[in-house]
């Protein structure tokens, strides 16, 4: 398959500058033959999610650095640093362009979406904030919206870079019905039954036979959009064990000291992540559609 003539870069003006360079690059390698190839593929692979996940990764950092460094006695309270370092990061994505104004605005629905569901679960003691804030709902701080905005984020850049398309994907309603029974069931587990089994056989009932396909390189690469989903979703259970590690919250069995997060919330990210992709294939199918009214269609789906 030849490689198109476009890159997906070009839509990142921070990057843009070095297609050129990537091209030679590449070229480069697919002449050293078919072990250096397939190497340099990966490791564009790799370089484009973690620039997807740049200001999940940012934000992870700053986690981190402010638990081992910032200091305790500060005027401004470590969580409300947090806070200003976010809007910084999020007005520096859009000055850039490295995240559009309509991807932002799902990404505050995002945003605004994990803030109602902190402020009930905080009240319910599934976790708690234990450092002071001036900027909090409740005990929530408010910094605490941007966690679920980074995975919106990641969603929409990976989306964009790896150019997603998708073979047997269940219709948009369906998406988006499944995402507000998953929101639903955090709230109503807490007072009748817990729906969270119902609820995966129904994902894997929709996506089972959905692929993904995209494009690392010169050519397109496809996998089993559920397996897509596991991934990110154990990819985040990982950076909430760092998270809790940096004590920026607390589940009830690590009070007396930190002990890693169960597998059980990976479950639960699971579900978080179909709730966040809803949102993001929303906005493609409505961008889509836009298209296709102007006569210039670009679908989502490809088969």
């Amino acid at each position: 398959m030849t490689a198109p003539v476009a890159s997906a870069a070009g839509a990142w003006p921070p990057i843009a500058r070095f297609i050129a360079a990537e091209r030679r690059l590449g070229a480069r390698a697919l002449k050293a033959g078919p072990v250096a190839a397939g190497g340099y593929e990966f490791l564009r692979f790799g370089v484009k999610q973690g620039w997807a996940c740049l200001f999940g990764g940012v934000l992870l950092v700053l986690l981190v650095a402010t638990h081992l460094f910032y200091p305790r006695d500060a005027w401004l309270p470590r969580y409300d640093f947090l806070l200003i370092a976010c809007i910084a990061l999020q007005g520096l994505l859009l000055a850039t362009r490295m995240e559009t104004w309509e991807e932002a605005r799902v990404i505050l629905l995002f945003h605004a979406v994990g803030t109602a569901m902190e402020v009930f679960k905080t009240a319910m003691g599934s976790w708690t904030y234990p450092e002071p804030s001036w900027a909090r709902i409740g005990g929530v701080p408010l910094f605490t919206g941007f966690m679920y905005a980074a995975v919106g984020s990641y969603l929409a850049r990976v989306w964009r870079l790896f150019e997603f398309r998708f073979t047997r994907h269940p219709p948009a309603w369906a998406v988006l019905v499944l995402a507000a029974a998953i929101y639903a069931n955090f709230f109503a587990h807490h007072f009748t039954w817990d729906l969270r089994w119902l609820l995966f056989a129904t994902t894997a009932l929709l996506f089972g036979r959905t692929f993904v396909h995209f494009r690392p390189w010169r050519r397109t690469r496809r996998m089993p959009l559920l397996l897509g989903f596991a991934l990110v979703a154990l990819f985040i259970w990982i950076a909430e064990n760092l998270g809790t590690f940096a004590g920026a919250w607390l589940y009830p069995h690590q009070r007396g000291g930190w002990a890693p997060v169960p597998l059980t919330k990976f479950g639960a990210w699971f579900l978080l992540m179909i709730i966040s992709y809803a949102l993001v294939f929303a906005l493609h199918e409505a961008r889509a559609a836009r298209i296709s009214s102007r006569g210039a269609a670009q679908p989502a789906r490809i088969g």
